[in-house]
């Protein structure tokens, strides 16, 4: 983890990464499929498919910043 000024203090992208780390190892990646699964047709649920398709034509990109 990078450090902060903030000495003891973390980030919300940092609380989010460790708690999403720590349900894995408590549940499983079964279980954290299944939570991904169901949110995923929660989405589709309220925002169509055609939400979908408009991901999907964008494409996927970096997720980290971009060394030029």
């Amino acid at each position: 983890m990078k450090e902060s000024r903030n000495k003891g203090k973390m980030t919300v992208a940092e609380a989010g990464r460790m708690g999403g780390r720590k349900t894995s190892e408590t549940h499983g990646s079964e279980f954290c499929s299944a939570i991904g699964r169901k949110g995923g047709e929660k989405v589709a649920e309220e925002r169509g498919s055609q939400f979908y398709r408009e991901i999907g034509r964008k494409g996927g990109g970096s997720r980290g910043k971009r060394s030029e």
